[in-house]
């Protein structure tokens, strides 16, 4: 898992049958400051109704989209989770 900020959505006219429905949004790894990392961005499927500039949590594992979607039919390996209300980091 990993923190990531929503940069944008994507708009499909065409995609895959088991996509039909589901959100995709364009998200860039954070630190816990919230500064970007690297400049690899991801196309990551949404279950939370997350919006451009929310920090999200991010799974990027096959097999756990798999089980919180329950289907392996679905073309996807990178999910958005959870919306981040608040980072806090005990020194």
């Amino acid at each position: 898992m990993f923190l990531a900020r929503i940069k944008g959505n994507i708009v499909s006219t065409h995609k895959n049958k088991f996509l039909v429905g589901h959100k995709l949004l364009i998200v860039h790894p954070i630190d816990y400051n919230g500064n970007l990392i690297g400049k690899k961005e991801f196309v990551a499927l949404d279950q939370t109704d997350a919006g451009v500039g929310d920090i999200v949590i991010v799974v990027q594992e096959g097999d756990a989209v798999e089980q919180i979607l329950g289907n392996s039919d679905l073309p996807v390996n990178t999910m958005v989770i959870g919306i981040a209300d608040d980072i806090e980091i005990e020194e």
